[in-house]
């Protein structure tokens, strides 16, 4: 569909504003306004220039106050950036939010049900519902885990799940991240900027509340505590300030009203975990880490490693402390297995998925490489292994020597990477100065899973900030907004 402006004009505001075949979260297809976005448009464009360069600038002024930053790596301007904030909320109907809620819940009740399964009897593996080959050659799968007993059998306390809006509406499940999801505290500082900013409006729109997230998050790390600990000391454990996520570590425990600890603040004695303070040892009874797997223990994974504790996995194994989320669990989020995730939501729930899978080709099958490599130009190909956007190729807005590059790592080793078609994913109004033009986003909902499923009403909408780019990931110089769940 060739690209075609908004009609009626509105203002000088929305002139470089068109539609051009994706689905716009603010307008129909005829141009006119979706009846949820059209008082936040009736604000903004009877908003004088200078009201709105003040409103902006009070939400910069706030993040920078509060340090909200985060590390783009590979730039030569520098690291540590403000995390980039559009003023423009992106709002969903609590019909579509439903929908949405009630998918994710049963995504993350089959995702878990698998990794229960794989480390212990492997029923879904002597079914061949899921290929062993599949398993045994992710390099997240650890044989470490095998027959472990995990607390409350809950490998995937908190997940953030991607999802994309397709031309028709539909959401689906671009990826699963169930390993150490991070970006929450930017959902939490961006509805705090937003409250501020445009209160009023905020108001006037009757949105749900995410500010429990923390408590909520708080309540599910002591509902795996290890039993007999009624009490539990319950830390949060990073990798150190250079971390990319540094700023969500401070944030969250600060929220929390825990202690925020490296690997050299704890150590394990007689499998028991204890926390060096000024006033002695203190046991820790639950670790919420943001530590990969590789890095967390030196005895069990990478001898190599600074930032572990030495025998935390010893100390897990007898059950003397519970970590969330469990080691193993990015078997669950490798890009080849996510394939499978509609297969396995049948396996163990016995129903239809409700939120779908983006179609996605294997490269280790001989028929689906060949089509991919014929078809480089208008593929995305993805690393199985890695996140945040790295390592991949958009076939649309590659060159031909990244096409040969990635064609020739593909023929070397096609366990490594999928493929899927270029989407055209939906996009939402941002604020530019002074003119509002669309940028594609995605939306990464947290779901948490301690006594229940709780999912807060919302999540981080990412923002592709360079015109015409599908890539939002924050570390590859996106942005994001705040997002309103309406309340009825």
């Amino acid at each position: 569909m060739s690209p075609h402006r908004l009609m009626p004009p509105y203002n000088r505001l929305m002139t470089e504003y068109n539609l051009d075949g994706a689905f716009d979260e603010m307008f129909m297809e005829s141009g006119e306004p979706r009846a949820h976005y059209s008082e936040l448009l009736k604000a903004f464009l009877a908003m004088p220039g200078e009201e709105r360069e003040a409103r902006k600038h009070s939400a910069d002024v706030s993040f920078l106050t509060e340090g909200i930053t985060f590390t783009v790596y590979g730039r030569d301007e520098g690291t540590e950036k403000i995390f980039p904030y559009d003023l423009l909320p992106r709002i969903i109907t609590n019909t579509e939010w439903q929908r949405i809620e009630e998918g994710l819940q049963q995504r993350i009740t089959a995702l878990n049900l698998f990794l229960r399964d794989v480390y212990h009897e492997g029923k879904i593996l002597q079914d061949g519902i899921v290929p062993r080959e599949i398993v045994y050659t992710c390099r997240h799968f650890r044989r470490e885990m095998r027959g472990l007993q995990v607390p409350r059998n809950i490998y995937i306390a908190v997940t953030g799940s991607d999802l994309l809006r397709l031309e028709s509406g539909e959401f689906v499940v671009l990826e699963d991240n169930l390993r150490v999801p991070s970006g929450v505290s930017y959902m939490l500082t961006n509805r705090r900027a937003l409250k501020r900013t445009l209160p009023n409006l905020f108001r006037k729109y009757r949105v749900r509340p995410i500010d429990h997230y923390a408590q909520a998050l708080l309540s599910t790390l002591r509902s795996l505590a290890p039993d007999g600990r009624p009490e539990p000391t319950i830390v949060v454990l990073t990798p150190g300030p250079y971390n990319s996520a540094y700023f969500e570590h401070t944030y969250l425990a600060r929220q929390m009203g825990i202690e925020l600890v490296e690997g050299r603040d704890l150590l394990v004695h007689n499998n028991l975990v204890y926390m060096r303070t000024t006033d002695g040892l203190r046991r820790v009874d639950v670790i919420y880490r943001r530590v990969d797997d590789d890095f967390s223990d030196p005895l069990a994974f990478r001898a190599d490693s600074t930032l572990g504790v030495a025998g935390l996995l010893n100390a897990y194994r007898a059950g003397n402390v519970s970590i969330a989320n469990a080691f193993g669990t990015g078997l669950a989020d490798d890009k080849a297995l996510y394939a499978y995730v509609p297969a396995i939501i049948r396996y163990y729930l016995g129903e239809d998925p409700l939120l779908n899978n983006v179609e996605t080709y294997l490269l280790t099958d001989d028929r689906q490489r060949a089509h991919v490599l014929a078809n480089l130009e208008k593929m995305v190909v993805k690393p199985v292994g890695e996140s945040g956007g790295y390592g991949m190729l958009v076939g649309p807005q590659s060159t031909a020597e990244q096409r040969a590059q990635f064609r020739e790592a593909i023929e070397a080793s096609p366990r490594n990477f999928i493929a899927q078609p270029t989407l055209t994913f939906s996009r939402a109004p941002c604020l530019f100065e002074e003119r509002i033009e669309p940028r594609h986003v995605d939306l990464r909902p947290y779901i948490l899973y301690g006594d229940q499923i709780q999912i807060v009403p919302g999540g981080l909408t990412r923002v592709a900030l360079q015109k015409g780019s599908l890539v939002v990931n924050s570390s590859q110089g996106g942005g994001s907004k705040d997002t309103w769940v309406l309340d009825g």
